[in-house]
């Protein structure tokens, strides 16, 4: 698939500005909408919009179908009556550069409580029809979402599997019991995913009609404690008590010596295709309900994917086994049509990972960043990209480009400097240009790159399981100059 050349921006919506703690679908998301299209920017990426799981990572989520939350904007729900007007006190003051996930999800949740019973009690006719109709639309996955949270909150701190035997079995009459006791709960949480694609569609179509698609991503895994894992086990590779029996991670690679254990349960795939994938084509046409285009994370794993046993202490024990290949994307392509998907072929990729892609016509990736390995074969430099590639300086997943070329050695800097001719005094601009001026059709830069900013400013290191996730910018981050800047460049490189 040709897209149309452009550039876009890298950053998830908790990073955004405001005083509630982290960054939400408010007046903020709206003026970075504004400040892409003054930056001649035509796409918006983002990560999984999904609920955060462990360690705070939105790519570990208790639904492959819900949105977070915490990204609802507080200040709507008070503007419809549903929060009392002493109710916001900023968590901060929106100036803060990191999030404090224990605290402003501790604040969050008692405000959207107190919402969710105001509106039980107080909507008007016209506003609990749009909810009672979004709750038919969705129910396919929402009844199992809203009673897994609700059971979830039940048994804190416990893996679905040890819950009461009947619930965690779903034993039909445990689970009518359940709906009934728990209704109110139930309840609350299909309002939070109301305000949440009601907040999300607004903020999605504003950008739209100013230009900008937005572009989302698709993590390969679910969580072990998610809604689809409990309500659907029988797709994913459990022993009879419902417990993995593997769990999926990668070999030893860039970002890691030893590998990374994600931790996440596998599919059978077998069971998956026995069903013609309707699980993977509910999501997949659920995902484009939210995006204009969508990265899926980790497209090696549909070819060959990493099993780890469960009890390993890392993932170099591991082993390759194949995946589902072409069958679930003839699926897909069969139902959905011909699909705007750009596929994360970073890693270990071989000719039948990319013999998948060009298949189905998804673009790849390249990074700037793994350029400097001295091959002139390498494939993410410049010379070597292609049309059907979207170029980024970096990912959520690499240092900043400033921290980056910090750490680098003086080689890979001379390199770096005499291949771009740059002096190296803004070196972030220059992989942005690099990137501008490159044949692949999409470019993209996260923000932390735009604006120049160090390795203090990362938002992800893969492997690590703390601190990351948190990393927000100010507006004072944002020089009055940037966005013309950017937009020249833009211009220059035909990508508005």
């Amino acid at each position: 698939m040709r897209f149309p050349r452009s550039c876009g921006c890298l950053l998830h919506p908790t990073a955004l500005p405001g005083p509630s703690g982290s960054g939400d679908f408010g007046v903020d998301a709206y003026r970075f909408v504004d400040w892409l299209e003054a930056a001649g920017q035509r796409l918006w990426q983002i990560l999984p919009l999904g609920e955060i799981g462990r360690g705070n990572s939105p790519y570990m989520s208790p639904s492959a179908f819900a949105g977070n939350p915490l990204l609802i904007d507080l200040v709507e729900l008070r503007r419809e009556g549903w929060l009392d007007c002493d109710a916001i006190e900023p968590v901060a003051d929106g100036s803060e550069r990191y999030i404090d996930f224990a605290r402003m999800t501790t604040y969050r949740k008692s405000r959207l409580a107190a919402a969710a019973a105001r509106f039980a009690a107080r909507a008007t006719p016209a506003v609990r029809q749009d909810y009672e109709q979004f709750c038919a639309e969705q129910e396919y996955w929402l009844v199992d979402y809203a009673l897994f949270r609700a059971l979830a909150d039940l048994f804190p701190g416990r893996d679905w599997c040890d819950w009461d035997a009947e619930l965690a079995a779903r034993k039909a009459g445990a689970l009518a019991a359940a709906t009934r006791r728990l209704a109110d709960e139930i309840e609350a949480w299909k309002f939070y995913q109301w305000c949440f694609f009601r907040q999300w569609n607004r903020l999605r179509g504003y950008a739209n009609e100013r230009g900008i698609r937005l572009f989302g991503d698709a993590p390969i895994f679910v969580a072990y404690h998610s809604a689809d894992v409990w309500a659907r086990r029988e797709l994913f590779d459990l022993d009879d008590n419902g417990r993995m029996r593997v769990v999926a991670g990668v070999p030893p690679d860039y970002f890691s010596e030893t590998g990374q254990l994600w931790g996440n349960p596998l599919y059978r795939w077998e069971r998956h295709k026995a069903d013609n994938y309707a699980w993977w084509s509910a999501r997949i046409r659920h995902a484009f309900a939210l995006c204009d285009l969508l990265r899926i994370d980790h497209f090696l794993g549909f070819v060959n994917y990493w099993e780890v046993p469960a009890e390993a202490e890392s993932a170099v024990e591991g082993r390759w086994l194949p995946g589902p290949d072409g069958d679930l994307f003839e699926q897909l392509s069969a139902e959905l049509g011909k699909l705007p998907i750009v596929a994360e072929n970073l890693g270990t990729i071989t000719p039948a990972v990319e013999d998948l892609r060009t298949r189905f016509g998804y673009p790849g990736m390249a990074v700037l960043q793994f350029a400097w390995s001295g091959d002139d074969a390498n494939p993410h430099l410049p010379h070597n990209q292609v049309p059907d590639q979207v170029v980024y300086s970096g990912t959520h997943d690499n240092d900043t480009t400033a921290g980056w070329w910090s750490t680098l050695d003086d080689a890979v800097r001379h390199q770096v400097r005499d291949y771009f001719g740059i002096d190296g005094t803004r070196p972030h601009m220059g992989l942005v240009r690099a990137a501008y001026a490159s044949p692949a059709h999409t470019a993209i830069a996260p923000l932390q790159d735009y604006l120049g900013l160090g390795s203090e400013h990362r938002f992800n290191v893969p492997g690590v399981a703390s601190d990351n996730w948190r990393w927000r910018f100010g507006w004072d981050d944002i020089p009055d100059s940037l966005a013309d800047e950017i937009a020249a460049l833009a211009a220059a490189h035909d990508r508005i």
